[in-house]
């Protein structure tokens, strides 16, 4: 196993383009913004990615499913767990078993992978939901959208007395032991198969499986600890092998999923699949985990540790912006899945929000990623859309913005943007002060309470003033993220 930590420190210590330093040459013609884009909703809690016959599809939680050609327009393929849900002859009958340990009638978030015999593995689970009483399986089905044929259970947790022990061979134990939900299947680099899985209690493992049969290898017990433990609210582990690096980026949900949670998504890193992973401050993520001490759910312990992404949010309408309603904004996103297109290497952070002022409706969003200079995911703050640019003019960048600072916090209440400006001579004003630079045709630095920032400038299609405008999003070396999005009524 081996780790490394890149110092953003020193990426940033090696940048030495100016503000003021002319390009060598000059600046390809801009391409025309596109057309307004033609986005659509479905409804798929927790979802997980695989590609099929070149059409994405996402699984969720209550057997819901969905596709898409673009990332853009959805199709939903299925929802709630029962006789009629296409994906299975009869859900209610093929996974009795499941349902009898877990005491629900429901399924939790599955994940569905193609293994080398061409034939889809889904791995799904169901939980009790108030303790981590739970099973997880295996069913396998010719063709993605189903029909699936279980092959049985492979994992179970919240074993009472007289029910035998667990998994390790000892007496079940919520503190320590996962939960057996929330399976992300993937490839290793070696071509290896794992899987991380859990949700609050023990907190997030990580299991070797066999690549031929898609079942856990012996003698694993519940498998190696990644983070979490003590019932903290950590959850919805992805994995995001990383070619070029040859490391695994690890995604997780901080918080709880309603829309009071605070549910929040983080990042952090590892050489190895079964880790140890660490964040951008140099954080132990096996560290990470509530005091006992202190009552169930305990955030205040785990806040420090993991890369924030995004947590709740608002950019608030502005005069002039059409339509109504108080802005564009995601309320408690997380549980996510990657996309990472293997010819342009386009990263897409796939995850479900819920929304201001609309309670617990939630939908599929998907907002492009891109890595700043330390090797840390940075994303962009609007819903993806195309419409990308690889080439950003300094005057392009300079203007008003609205900020949203995402700070560390796990919190139910929604970052509001704030008005900064991007100023030709290079400095930072408004709601904070400091420095900013484009370098690197579209990256972007802002230094800002003595913090440097970096990350990316991107061209984006604000809903609210319904126009192609100029965004960044930047990360400091302590896990923060920053976004913003220009004014287009000021420009």
């Amino acid at each position: 196993m081996r780790h490394r930590i890149h110092l953003a420190a020193a990426a940033v210590a090696a940048l030495t383009l100016s503000v003021a330093s002319p390009a060598a040459t000059a600046a390809p013609p801009q391409p025309a913004p596109p057309a307004a884009p033609a986005l659509t909703d479905v409804e798929v809690h927790d979802p997980s990615y695989v590609e099929a016959d070149g059409e994405h599809w996402v699984f969720g939680s209550h057997l819901a499913a969905a596709s898409t050609g673009d990332f853009m327009e959805w199709e939903q393929r299925a929802n709630h767990v029962t006789p009629e849900n296409p994906l299975f002859d009869d859900v209610t009958t093929e996974l009795a078993e499941t349902f009898e340990w877990a005491e629900t009638d429901t399924l939790w978030a599955p994940d569905v992978i193609q293994l080398a015999d061409g034939r889809y593995y889904m791995y799904y689970n169901a939980c009790r939901g108030d303790s981590p009483r739970s099973a997880m399986g295996v069913a396998v089905a010719d063709d993605v959208d189903g029909p699936y044929r279980d092959l049985g259970i492979i994992l179970r947790s919240g074993h009472r007395d007289g029910e035998g022990m667990s998994a390790d061979g000892t007496a079940y134990d919520g503190r320590v032991h996962p939960n057996a939900v929330d399976p992300d299947v993937f490839y290793d680099h070696e071509g290896d198969l794992w899987m991380t899985y859990g949700s609050y209690s023990g907190g997030i493992f990580s299991l070797e499986l066999d690549p031929e049969t898609g079942m856990p290898l012996p003698d694993q017990g519940y498998g190696t600890h990644l983070t979490g433990g003590n019932h903290s609210r950590i959850e919805g582990a992805s994995i995001m092998p990383d070619a070029a690096s040859g490391d695994y980026y690890m995604f997780l949900s901080f918080g709880g999923l309603d829309a009071d949670g605070g549910y929040n998504m983080r990042v952090a890193r590892s050489g190895s699949p079964e880790g140890p992973y660490y964040d951008a401050a140099g954080n132990d993520m096996r560290e990470a985990r509530s005091d006992a001490s202190l009552p169930l759910f305990d955030d205040a312990s785990i806040e420090p540790y993991g890369t924030k992404l995004m947590g709740s949010y608002l950019f608030q309408r502005q005069d002039g912006d059409p339509g109504a309603g108080p802005g564009d904004g995601y309320v408690s996103p997380g549980h996510n899945t990657t996309y990472v297109d293997p010819e342009t290497g386009r990263m897409l952070l796939i995850f479900h929000s819920r929304f201001p002022g609309q309670g617990e409706r939630h939908n599929v969003r998907v907002n492009q990623m891109f890595f700043n200079s330390a090797g840390w995911p940075v994303v962009a703050p609007y819903r993806f859309a195309g419409g990308e640019l690889e080439h950003v003019r300094r005057g392009e960048a300079v203007g008003r913005y609205r900020m949203i600072d995402h700070g560390k916090a796990i919190t139910a209440e929604a970052a509001q943007a704030r008005d900064v400006s991007l100023n030709r001579n290079g400095t930072v004003t408004g709601a904070v002060e400091g420095r900013w630079r484009l370098y690197d045709r579209n990256r972007a630095m802002l230094t800002v309470g003595g913090e440097a920032y970096d990350g990316r400038f991107a061209r984006q299609w604000d809903p609210v003033s319904e126009a192609w405008v100029m965004t960044f999003t930047v990360q400091s070396e302590a896990g923060v993220s920053l976004w913003g999005s220009a004014d287009h009524a000021a420009r």
